[in-house]
Formats: structure tokens, C-alpha cells, sequence
């Protein structure tokens, strides 16, 4: 019989096939052949089928028989049948085969042997697709080679460890004595192992941290050789000295400070040489100053350090790489909540980037320059940010206009001021702007009654030029429509007057109702203000009565009712016409525009908002949250019945006696058991409930968050959404941090009015940093104990 085909030929032939079908029939002709030397036993080739089945496995083809072959060849005593069998055995078992269990013993023995690459193979094996049956059988054998002399093995087991650690964390208090010996290892590998070690230990088991705390001056040491002297010249990349253990050393240094006094001012010595004397043209050396600037402001560490490290990442803006900007400005926009000062100094930077021609740059630029916006710089940030409209991708264009509006209203230095950036926006980017847009900016009109004249010919003028832009001709309709003839008479101080007649007015409303760009709403608007204008002309009120009797045929119903109804105005209640079409009063509240459908009651619970002071003689109920709403995240859970009218959510307190108190009797409510209502990677939020007697549609909840993990949960929000027959209000959150090993918790109190008794249901959003990363959670809640809504 011939010898099979050799590996190289194998993969020779392979590659000669001109078609997939070609391929398949090689494939299916070497797999027959690998099968019937598998039946025969054939020991002399079985390596050599073994690694034809494995570069097959490679290409996608299945290999599984080549199963029970790996494990007779790691039982066999030949160096070269163990490396094929342990290197099928790590690509073609799991630990959701029992055939994995098989191998148990040979590793054991293997991890006894005498020469050390059989060692190693065995230890590559089990860091690799070891079970944790396997872990727990095996860790003594890993624990024992952790103190050989052979930096080879002691590489190779430190890294087993690992993964004995991550399967079972039950043995990390096993590992935890290696721990000290292995950091006074001089092999890089060792060194590397160890410190990898120890960060899997800390995040297996907070409850070790003071134990490792004591290591912290003996890891600084270590960083500091790394830096100041170098310390293995063959692992330094682009001139920078050992950069990956660096990075190593500085997480796990940032685990160890995190609310620690002592460990802090162990580092920031350290901390501070290394931000300064490390490389920042190599981009190995900007990795190590990334993971500085992280280290530094997780850890309970000097102003002055953290001031640096924000110094640090506004030189990233400044970098050739892209990647970097962005890193630099992801980073910068944790920071500008606790160090809003630190980073305004780096503003013009932050808004240069506005000039990036990458997209992902310019959202992070356009997030950080929203957050640095106060009423000291509010003019002239607002002027960037509109000439950043400009020129913005159509994706960003609606973030850039909410955020816009939003800061506008908060730190508008005149009302005029405010007005005209809101129509600035409405021009550039009016299909953008969010539904209620047009709704404020009315409400913001007609609550400037001084500058109704401005206003209105400004809008004018702005419809003028352009009728395509559907929110601006909405609120300028509505101006033309309520302030026709302060138009008219051409009165206007602040800019120069333009004299406009009663037949151009009409003239533009009727473009506007008949052009195909209008929407149904914005000829609404359109037919409203000619009906208006019949009270405040003199000479073309027979022209609106013909213009509304046309419409009162139109194929659009709301359009049709409207001109019906305004006819009937006309014939029959003329007399009344006068008095019911004055000007709108000032209302009280923004309210719902034309088409904007009924949104679900909204409410962000812990908010990341600035702690800045506001500036002095704002008001403050007309501040508006800058969290992201919670929108469409009860879209499951809509209750076809009509919503109420919201109103606030207060306990209302009796004004007399309560009839117990006149019956001589009092009950007190019975307790209602807490609900936990998540329980995920250490973070765990609980409910509370209170049910107040004087008012028994009412529920308050405490939201009590806890961490029990080794790192606090940083930039913690919260959001919470019900359906639309329940109301839902909230207080203010005790922050937006929840520190590690639950020794605080945050909490929040939650007001829910469910006058029709309907079965509670809640929707809850996580949005949170936690180890260096971003993490986003959505959970339901729909086991509230009966009392709660009966």
C-alpha cells in the first residue's frame, strides 16, 4: 500500500483546483482515504492524517471523526505524535464534548514529564479548552510547576492559571501566594504572566484587593525600572521599552488605587514620570500615555496629576492618526463632568475637530463640544456649531440641532438672541429638528410680545426665500397668521422695516398651500393664518373667503373640516368672527404640535449631567434634562387606551381630619416585600415600595443600586419607562457613581400615579462605564407584587 500524501503535497494540490467543485472532490477523496488508515490503524502516518485533517478543518471542511485519533496520539510517546494530538485536540474539542474528559489523564502525566516542550504542549493545552473539571483536577499540578526554576514552564503555567482562575473561581485563594515570587521574576514572559494574573484575581475576587494592595509599592518599582532605565532591550517596540508590560502594569495598578488612599500616593509619583517621559511619536508610546491618563483618573489621585492627564489627551487632538483624536475624545468626554475646567482649556481644539472629514470624529467632537457649552461662551460656541450644521453629514444633522436647541434655551443670554438661533437652525436644517421644535419656538414668540414686529418680518423674509424647509414655515405662518399686521405696518426698530401689502401676504400663504413640498400639517398652518388675516386686513377679506371655500372640497379630510368650518365662521357666526380669532393667548406650556402623536411618559432616572453651576437669574423650571430621552422602548408594552392628561404626580395631603382619625381608629398600611430588579455583573438594583394612605393611586419607589464588584460603575444612568395610562415622576438621583464592594449605594426615588389600578409594568435602561467600557443594558419588570397597582 502507498504512503499517503504528505501535508505540503496535500495542500499543493488544493491549491491548483480551478473550481470549488474541484476542491470538494480532492477533499472528499482525502477524507475516504484518512478514514480507511483510521479503521486499519495504521500508528506509522496516523500524525500526518491527523494534520491533513486539521489544515482541512482550517478550509471549513468537517474533521470531526479525527477526534478519538488526537487522543491516541497524545498517548503516545513521540514528541511529534504529542504536538499533532495537542494541537487537534485544542482545535477540534470543547468542553461540550465528553471526549475533552479523555485527555485528563495524559495532560497529568505530561505535566510530570521530564522534558520540558512535552510540558509545555500540556500546559497550552489545558489554558487552552480546559473544562473546569478539568481545572479542578489539575490545579495542584499548575500550582506545583509555578514553582520551577524553568522560566519556559513558569511562562506557560502562569498563563494556565489564568484560565484555571476563569473557570473556577473558587481556587483564585490558591494562586494568590505565587503571586509575590512570580513579580520578582526577571523573564519578561513571567513578569507579563504574573501581572495578568493578578488582574484576573482582582476581577474573580474583590475580596483579595487588600492583600494585593500590599504588592502596589513593588509593581510601581517595577514600572519605574521600565521607564527611567529600560528594562528588556529585546522587547522594546520603536524605542519605547517594553510597552505591553507597561500597558499590563498600569491596568492592573488602576484596578489596586481605585478607592484607596494609600495606593494612590504610592503611584502618582510614578504616574507623573511616566506621562512625562514617554514617547508620544511612536504610537507604541501613545498606548502607554492612553493607559496613564486612564490609571489617573480612576484612581484617588492630586489635581494636578489629573490636570495633566486632560493635558495628555488634548495633545492626542492634535495627532496626524484619527484613532487617536477619537481615543482623546471619547476619553475627554468622561472627564468633562469632574474636570469641566481642565478640559475647557482644550475648547478651541475640541471644536477644530468639527473639522474633521471623518464622521466618527466629528459625532465624539460634536457630543464634547455640546458638554463645554456654559454662559460665559454660549455665543460664540453656537456660531461653530451652526457653521458645523453646514457641512455635517445628514446623520449627524438631527443630534447637532436637539443639542443645539437644548443649549440655546438653557443659557440664552437675550431672548432675541435665542430666537434668532433657532430659526438659523430652522433654515439650515429644518427636516432635522425634533417634533417639538416648532412648538417651543412658537411658545418662545409669543412669550416675547416685545418682539413680535422682528420676528415676524424676519419670517417673513426667511419664507420668502424658501419654502421647502417645512418646520420654518410652520412657526412663520403661525407669526404671519397671529401677527399680520404689525407686519403690515412695516414697524420695526430693531431692523430695517419692509414694506409688505396685504396681496403679497396672501400671495405667499397661498404658495404655501398649493405647493407640493407642503405637508398636510404646514397646509394646516397655511389655512389657519389666511383665516386669521380676515380679522386684521382691510381690503381682501372677500379673497380669504374665497381661498377657504376652495379648500372646503380638498381630498385632504383635515384640510376639508377646517375650510368647512371656517366658511360656517363666515355665513352663519359672522358677528361671532372677530372674537374667535384674536390672538392666541401666552400659554403656560409648550405644547404638543399638530402631528405629534402621543408619546409614552418618559423619565431619565440618574442623569449625567453637568455639575456646573447655572449662571444667577435663570429660571430654573425652564431648564430642560440633557439626557437622552427613553424613546420608543416601551413599544411592547402600549396600552391601547387612551392616555391621560398628565398632570403632576403629588401627594396630596388632607385638609381635615381623616376618617380614621374621626372613627378613633388607625391602620397602617402592611409591608410590601422589595423587588430585586436586576442582578448582572455585580451591579444590582432593588425596589422599595411605599404606599401612601392619603392618596392610594399613588406608589413611591426607592431605587437603591449596589456594586459588588472590585471597580466602581462610573457615569451611571438610569432610565425608566411605563406605559401611557400610568404616570411617572421622579427625584433627584444621590449620583451617578456606585462604588465598588457595595460600600455605598445610589438611590433614587420613583412616583407613579395609576389612577385606573391597571397591572404595573416597567421598562429600564442602563447606560454605565465599568472596567474602562461602555456598557448598555435594557431589562423588563413585570413581577411588581399585586399591592402595588391594586
Amino acid at each position: 500500500m502507498l504512503p499517503p500524501l504528505k501535508v505540503h503535497e496535500l495542500i499543493r494540490m488544493i491549491r491548483t483546483a480551478k473550481t470549488q467543485a474541484q476542491e470538494r472532490e480532492i477533499i472528499q477523496k482525502e477524507c475516504a482515504d484518512i478514514r480507511a488508515a483510521f479503521r486499519e490503524e495504521d500508528g506509522l502516518y496516523r500524525h500526518r492524517n491527523v494534520a491533513k485533517l486539521l489544515y482541512m478543518h482550517m478550509l471549513g471542511y468537517p474533521a470531526h471523526f479525527g477526534q478519538m485519533e488526537c487522543l491516541k496520539l497524545i498517548a503516545s510517546p513521540k514528541f511529534t505524535d504529542k504536538r499533532i494530538g495537542y494541537l487537534g485536540a485544542m482545535l477540534l474539542l470543547d468542553e461540550r464534548q465528553d471526549a475533552h474528559l479523555l485527555i485528563t489523564n495524559s495532560i497529568k502525566t505530561d505535566l510530570n514529564s521530564s522534558v520540558q516542550q512535552i510540558q509545555g504542549l500540556a500546559l497550552c493545552t489545558l489554558g487552552c479548552m480546559g473544562s473546569s473539571e478539568m481545572c479542578r483536577d489539575l490545579a495542584s499540578e499548575v500550582e506545583r510547576l509555578l514553582q520551577t526554576s524553568n522560566s519556559y514552564i513558569k511562562k506557560k503555567a502562569v498563563l494556565c492559571a489564568v484560565h484555571i482562575i476563569q473557570k473556577v473561581p473558587d481556587l483564585t485563594e490558591m494562586f494568590l501566594p505565587a503571586c509575590k515570587q512570580l513579580l520578582t521574576e526577571r523573564n519578561h514572559g513571567v513578569l507579563h504572566g504574573a501581572v495578568v494574573l493578578m488582574m484576573e484575581i482582582c476581577l474573580c475576587s474583590p475580596s483579595v484587593l487588600p492583600e494585593l494592595r500590599k504588592l502596589v509599592p513593588q509593581l510601581v518599582q517595577k514600572l519605574k525600572n521600565i521607564v527611567m532605565s529600560g528594562y528588556s532591550p529585546e522587547h522594546s517596540v520603536s524605542g519605547v521599552s517594553d510597552p505591553f508590560l507597561q500597558v499590563q502594569i498600569l491596568r492592573l495598578l488602576r484596578i489596586l488605587g481605585q478607592n484607596d488612599e494609600a495606593s494612590s500616593d504610592v503611584m502618582n509619583d510614578t504616574l507623573a514620570q511616566v506621562a512625562t517621559n514617554t514617547d508620544t511619536n511612536r504610537n507604541a508610546g501613545n498606548a502607554i500615555l492612553y493607559e496613564t491618563v486612564l490609571t489617573i483618573m480612576d484612581i484617588k489621585s492630586a489635581s494636578g496629576l489629573r490636570v495633566l492627564a486632560v493635558n495628555i489627551l488634548g495633545r492626542f487632538l492634535l495627532n496626524n492618526d484619527k484613532n487617536i483624536r477619537y481615543v482623546a475624545l471619547t476619553s475627554l468626554l468622561k472627564l468633562v463632568q469632574t474636570d469641566h475646567t481642565a478640559v475647557q482649556r482644550h475648547r478651541s481644539t475640541i471644536v477644530d475637530c468639527l473639522k474633521d472629514p471623518d464622521a466618527s470624529v466629528n459625532r465624539r467632537a460634536l457630543e464634547l463640544s455640546f458638554a463645554l457649552v456654559n454662559a460665559s461662551n454660549v455665543r460664540g460656541m453656537m456660531k461653530e456649531l451652526q457653521q458645523f450644521l453646514d457641512r455635517c453629514v445628514p446623520e449627524i444633522k438631527a443630534d447637532c440641532t436637539s443639542g443645539i436647541f437644548l443649549a440655546a434655551e438653557k443659557y440664552s443670554p437675550s431672548k432675541r438672541w435665542h430666537i434668532d438661533t433657532i430659526m438659523e437652525v430652522l433654515t439650515k436644517a429644518g427636516s432635522y429638528v425634533r417634533d417639538d421644535a416648532v412648538a417651543n419656538l412658537i411658545h418662545l414668540i409669543s412669550s416675547a410680545s416685545e418682539l413680535h414686529a422682528y420676528t415676524v418680518q424676519k419670517l417673513y423674509s426667511a419664507l420668502v426665500m424658501d419654502i421647502s424647509q417645512q418646520p420654518l414655515v410652520q412657526v412663520a405662518t403661525w407669526c404671519i397668521g397671529e401677527y399680520g399686521d404689525q407686519l403690515l405696518a412695516g414697524n420695526c426698530e430693531e431692523i430695517q422695516p419692509i414694506q409688505v401689502s396685504e396681496d403679497d401676504v396672501l400671495d405667499i400663504l397661498e404658495k404655501v398651500l398649493h405647493s407640493h413640498m407642503s405637508l398636510p400639517a404646514t397646509r394646516a398652518y397655511a389655512l389657519t393664518a389666511i383665516m386669521k388675516l380676515s380679522t386684521r386686513l382691510r381690503e381682501n377679506v372677500d379673497r380669504v373667503r374665497r381661498v377657504v371655500s376652495i379648500f372646503g372640497s380638498c381630498s385632504d379630510l383635515e384640510l376639508q373640516q377646517r375650510a368647512v368650518e371656517y366658511n360656517a365662521l363666515f355665513k352663519k357666526f359672522d358677528h361671532m368672527r372677530m372674537a374667535v380669532l384674536e390672538k392666541m393667548p401666552l400659554l403656560d406650556k409648550v405644547l404638543p404640535g399638530p402631528n405629534e402623536e402621543e408619546e409614552e411618559e418618559r423619565s431619565p432616572v440618574m442623569e449625567s449631567a453637568s455639575t456646573e453651576e447655572k449662571p444667577s437669574g435663570q429660571n430654573d423650571t425652564a431648564q430642560p434634562s440633557q439626557v437622552t430621552d427613553l424613546l420608543d422602548l416601551l413599544g411592547a408594552l402600549d396600552d391601547p387606551s387612551p392616555a391621560p392628561v398628565p398632570q403632576p404626580v403629588t401627594e396630596v395631603l388632607p385638609t381635615g381630619p381623616a376618617l380614621l382619625d374621626l372613627l378613633g381608629a388607625s391602620s397602617k398600611p402592611a409591608a410590601i416585600p422589595p423587588l430585586t430588579v436586576y442582578n448582572k455583573n455585580g451591579l444590582q438594583i432593588s425596589f422599595t415600595f411605599q404606599k401612601p394612605g392619603t392618596n392610594p393611586s399613588l406608589l413611591n419607589i426607592t431605587a437603591s443600586v449596589t456594586n459588588s464588584t472590585a471597580a466602581d460603575v462610573t457615569d451611571f444612568v438610569f432610565q425608566a419607562a411605563v406605559p401611557k395610562t400610568l404616570q411617572l415622576q421622579l427625584q433627584a438621583p444621590s449620583g451617578n457613581v456606585v462604588q465598588a464592594l457595595n460600600s455605598s449605594a445610589v438611590t433614587q426615588l420613583i412616583q407613579i400615579l395609576n389612577p385606573q389600578k391597571v397591572p404595573l409594568k416597567m421598562r429600564l435602561r442602563l447606560t454605565y462605564s465599568h472596567f474602562g467600557g461602555a456598557v448598555q443594558e435594557v431589562c423588563e419588570v413585570s413581577s411588581f407584587p399585586p399591592v402595588t397597582w391594586q
